[in-house]
């Protein structure tokens, strides 16, 4: 390549000073004889020329080639081919080569094709052309993306290969990012089926910094069927029925695709009975037909109706559901009033919770039923123009509550299991639909509850008596400690007011304390009774000493004090030496009045014994006054 440029710069220098000359001898007045010796030409026959004419000549050598920068886009001529390169002439003073990998699309490559190329560089570091046809095609490709972007066309590319997120897209040479979520419209997981596609595309994103396009094969398809849209929308009628597919399934409903336009099927408009997922009834890619609710023409929304096509079950209710007839269903919904029970599809009953049981004690509607479950009852009212239907379970059996007097008269004995316990009593079931209430207070004769549960729990078997029948109201009292004797008659002989009793302590609290007695009797000593001798506290679980200070058998009361045990014991001994003095006081008063009758006169020594005696019941006296005080 080198040769063929010094050659045609030589050849260049050549021409040039001919034409020079020819130009001079044109234009030069008539040369005369001795004219005609060249004086500027020296021994090695070489000319000589002044900077003006190396000037002149020099641009009409450059005349001769074309004029362009670099990065432009130029037309070539294939000149030469040899294994490896293409030999491209532009028209510049030099040749390039590019590389035959550039030419791939080009397997019929021969001398006198032409082909775009772009200039790189005009001289690269050794002096060479350098020029690309790869780079020509991207840039020519370049400017027809952004022209289509600009206007809106669209175009064909060559899917070439699966990439993070998407596949790779071949226009126009260039290469463009496809993402995954606008191949189509229903979402892609196998990209590879797409990989060696030719596929329309639109361009919906470039980037001009660094010469990237995102296409859209999804933007092609919403515009076809937005087209389908507007023309299906326009036909539309409420009540119209239609054909279409369904393409997806939630929780709520299904989308049914009309043939490029999506309708919404509600769950409650696809069965006349309650189904909890659409996928009971339909299933992805089904036909079926369906009925034009509503539609939004500027929202391009459309209602359909599936159970429409079908009358209501109401309007076809068999003959012999009626009034006091007993009917199936199943549970389909629970309330806190009562359940719900499907007899048809479309046809529902409320069992409400008093017509659960025949037994008073209330029932929790969520706790007695489970959805799904199968229930047998009897139709108790039934209208078809509101569409409603109650229902009842007890009736299924007898009143149970028309016989309650001969079968649990006043006074007998039963057993029954406790169902709940409340604060105030526990609710006992003797038999089913018949139960009644142990108030706290008939729980036991000697015991105080703060609460039923401290004595039974739910579940237990616990012997009762029939204490009174309201059979209006459907209630029983009941008690359990009547099924012993009242023990109180006995404890009033026992535990006199006055009598002195072991107890332990069982609570305590800043008003007094809770003591058990004998025969598990308990009594209550309040704080003020509680004062020891010793003034120590009493604790729990302390045995001591107590005093019966009130018995109320009525009321079940009793009332105990330890102090008064100690004070007592303290007043008795008092009371013991008070006495042992007054007898004393009283024999020597007696001694006195035996010696002053039997002695006449006194002597020294009588007088002495008299004053004794006086003396020592002065002493006797003056105790007895301090007691007194």
């Amino acid at each position: 390549m080198e040769e063929n440029n010094i050659i045609n710069e030589q050849n260049a220098e050549q021409q040039a000073p001919q034409a020079a000359a020819e130009t001079a001898t044109t234009n030069a007045p008539v040369a005369t004889a001795h004219d005609d010796f060249d004086w500027s030409v020296d021994k090695r026959n070489v000319s000589s020329y002044s900077e003006e004419e190396k000037a002149k000549y020099d641009a009409t050598y450059d005349s001769t080639f074309k004029v362009f920068d670099e990065n432009s886009l130029l037309t070539g001529t294939i000149v030469g081919l040899t294994h490896t390169d293409a030999v491209i002439n532009i028209g510049f003073k030099s040749d390039g080569l590019i590389s035959l990998n550039e030419f791939r699309d080009m397997p019929g490559l021969k001398i006198g094709d032409e082909v775009e190329v772009l200039v790189v560089e005009k001289e690269d570091r050794s002096g060479n052309l350098h020029l690309s046809r790869k780079q020509a095609r991207m840039q020519r490709a370049w400017e027809k993306i952004v022209d289509v972007y600009k206007t809106g066309e669209v175009v064909t590319g060559t899917v070439t290969s699966k990439t993070k997120g998407g596949l790779i897209v071949d226009v126009y040479g260039m290469e463009t990012f496809l993402p995954g979520s606008q191949i189509d419209v229903k979402p892609v997981t196998d990209y590879d089926q797409f990989v060696g596609k030719t596929m329309e595309f639109k361009v919906v994103k470039i980037n001009e910094a660094i010469r990237n396009a995102v296409v859209s094969h999804k933007a092609l398809i919403e515009s076809d069927i937005e087209q389908q849209r507007v023309d299906i929308i326009s036909k539309l009628e409420k009540g119209q029925v239609l054909e279409g597919t369904i393409k997806n399934i939630t929780d709520f409903g299904a989308f049914i695709d009309l043939g490029g336009l999506d309708g919404l099927l509600y769950i409650t408009d696809i069965s006349w009975g309650r189904i909890s997922h659409p996928s009971e009834v339909l299933q992805m890619d089904q036909k079926i037909n369906v009925v034009v609710l509503d539609f939004d023409d500027e929202k391009k929304r459309i209602s359909l109706g599936y159970k429409q096509l079908t009358p209501h079950p109401w309007d076809t209710l068999p003959a012999n559901i009626t009034e006091g007839a007993k009917v199936k269903g199943k549970v389909v919904n629970i309330e806190d009033y009562g359940a719900f029970l499907e007899i048809l599809p479309g046809v529902e009953g409320l069992v409400h919770v008093s017509e659960i049981s025949w037994a008073s004690t209330p029932i929790n509607a969520k706790e007695f039923f489970k959805l799904g479950e199968e229930y047998e009852a009897v139709v108790v009212t039934l209208s078809k123009e509101e569409r409603k239907m109650s229902l009842s379970i007890k009736q299924l059996t007898e009143d149970p509550w028309s016989t309650i007097e001969t079968k649990f008269p006043l006074d007998s004995r039963h057993k029954g299991i406790v169902k709940n316990i409340t604060p105030y009593g526990v609710f006992v079931e003797l038999e089913t639909g018949i139960g009644g209430m142990i108030h706290i207070s008939d729980l036991s004769w000697i015991k105080r509850f703060n609460h039923p549960s401290e004595y039974t729990k739910v579940g237990n078997e616990i012997d009762v008596v029939i204490l009174g029948i309201d059979k209006e109201n459907r209630k029983l009292s009941l008690g359990h400690k009547q099924i012993e004797e009242d023990p109180w008659n006995t404890f009033e002989t026992v535990f006199p007011i006055g009598s002195i009793h072991e107890g332990t302590v069982v609570k305590k609290d800043e008003k007094g304390a809770t003591v058990q007695l004998q025969y598990g009797l308990e009594a209550y000593a309040p704080a003020r009774h509680l004062k020891t001798e010793d003034e120590k506290p009493i604790n729990v679980d302390d045995v001591k000493e107590f005093m019966i200070i009130e018995f109320d058998r009525n009321e079940k009361r009793i009332l105990v004090s330890h102090t008064k045990v100690w004070e007592q014991s303290k007043a008795e001994e008092k009371e013991a030496v008070a006495k042992e003095k007054r007898v004393e006081a009283d024999k020597t008063r007696k001694a006195v009045k035996n010696i002053q009758g039997k002695v006449e006169k006194a002597t020294l020594g009588d007088l002495g014994a008299l004053a004794e005696l006086r003396e020592k019941l002065k002493q006797n006296e003056g105790g007895e006054e301090k007691k007194g005080e």
